[in-house]
């Protein structure tokens, strides 16, 4: 059974946060939880594998069945398992190592302790599963409270390649050209192969005003892309009228706490408008906050009705995420929602309860499939972020890996870009005018 109570996410120093796709902060067993898609944002807004936790945030603790032992978890051996291997290795290397470089140190019991959960934690083959030793559990934290300098850009692991989700509107990143889609080969002349997300975020920040190299691979071809880092200011929303055609257009940039509130006023202006055709432009945005995603959806869907589900796999009971039951779209409108591969997380979740409703019709391309939930456990100052759950759309979908599949699909070229042109919203355009 469970029991949530509201606390300030700012207030409480707790040993757990729950992390996902961008979004509600949550609590979880003693410790905080922020559910978000599970990304890293290279930006000074703290984006950490899909979480965003703003001055703001909300956070609600949950009890658990996790037993309290010191930081709450389970120290009991499993029997099941033979360490006989492990202790053969520790002490083969602990009686015959020898330092042979002159800058080297013998690693301390404790790192080996940490090195060998480091390495557990890899062998699930999972990007988003791993161990922050002390330091880098510090340094992870930050990126969760507070601004910070950087490039403006979300990054994730894709088909076990280091990969630019999407540049935010208006950053370093994308001023300087990084696109989504983007390979990242190295960082600063390091290559990024086997290299965690977390620890990749941690080289592409620094002090405002310097310089991050970054060698890219496009489309077969490599690049390299210096790119100044800056405290990153973005645009949440924007929004407009085009009397030509009478169509309205609303663009989402990201999903933080304010996006709900600047979503109502432009539907407003939408609505005081008059126009009965709408754009909602979801493209190139990395996603953000569950509840600003499930607020927006509200507008178009009845009170009750199933945005997204995250499933635990049997492990607990499953979380449905519902409509609050604004449902003030004026009748007879027609909606759009333009998607791209830079679509993530919170994106993919208000896509995909607004297709399977048939509430809009989805134009672009596939969306970039971000759909795990972590969560953060203390552990002797470290800190061990596991996956622990996935969402799943209305009509049982699964986002991670598999993206959210317009029903028009219309790509956006090099030359498309080049030549200022905008096939995507032009499409949508003549669908919402013609109906074809």
């Amino acid at each position: 059974m469970r029991r949530a109570v509201h606390i300030s996410a700012q207030s409480v120093t707790l040993p757990t946060i729950k992390i996902m796709e961008l979004p509600e902060a949550h609590a979880r067993g003693r410790g905080i939880v922020a559910r978000g898609v599970s990304f890293s944002l290279v930006a000074a807004l703290a984006f950490g594998a899909g979480l965003f936790v703003g001055n703001n945030s909300m956070a609600s603790a949950v009890v658990t069945h996790i037993p309290l032992i010191g930081d709450g978890l389970d120290a009991t051996p499993d029997q099941n398992v033979e360490l006989t291997d492990f202790w053969k290795a520790w002490n083969a290397l602990n009686q015959n190592y020898v330092i042979t470089h002159a800058s080297s140190t013998l690693p301390s019991a404790k790192d080996r302790l940490f090195g060998a959960i480091q390495g557990l934690a890899a062998s699930y083959g999972d990007p988003y599963t791993v161990f922050f030793p002390p330091q880098e559990a510090k340094a992870f934290a930050e990126n969760i409270s507070g601004s910070f300098a950087g490039v403006g850009m979300e990054i994730d692991v894709k088909n076990n390649v280091l990969t630019v989700v999407a540049p935010l509107k208006g950053t370093p990143a994308e001023i300087a050209g990084i696109k989504a889609g983007d390979i990242i080969a190295a960082i600063d002349g390091r290559s990024t192969e086997g290299v965690s997300i977390d620890a990749a975020v941690g080289e592409i920040r620094g002090p405002i005003g310097t310089t991050v190299n970054f060698t890219l691979i496009r489309s077969g071809k490599a690049l390299d892309i210096k790119v100044v880092r800056d405290t990153i200011q973005v645009p949440e929303t924007d929004d407009g009228y085009d009397a030509k055609s009478g169509v309205y257009h609303i663009a989402l940039y990201e999903f933080t706490s304010n996006s709900a509130s600047l979503f109502d006023q432009a539907f407003a202006r939408f609505k005081a408008s008059g126009s009965r055709k709408l754009v909602i432009d979801l493209r190139n945005n990395p996603g953000g906050y569950l509840d600003a995603a499930v607020d927006i959806a509200s507008h178009f869907l009845p009170k009750g009705a199933t945005i997204v589900t995250e499933d635990f796999a049997g492990k607990e009971p499953n979380q449905v995420h519902t409509s609050l039951g604004y449902n003030d779209l004026p009748a007879g409108t027609k909606v759009a929602v333009l998607i791209d591969n830079g679509s993530a997380s919170a994106s993919e979740i208000l896509a995909g309860a607004l297709q399977d409703a048939h509430a809009a019709t989805l134009i672009g391309t596939k969306s970039f499939g971000k759909g795990s939930v972590q969560t953060l456990l203390g552990l002797d100052g470290g800190s061990l972020k596991i996956t622990v759950a996935r969402w799943i759309t209305p009509a049982g979908h699964w986002i991670m890996g598999n993206g959210i599949t317009p029903d028009i699909t219309v790509p956006f070229t090099k030359a498309d870009a080049s030549a200022k042109q905008d096939p995507q919203m032009e499409r949508a355009i003549e669908f919402l005018t013609t109906g074809a």
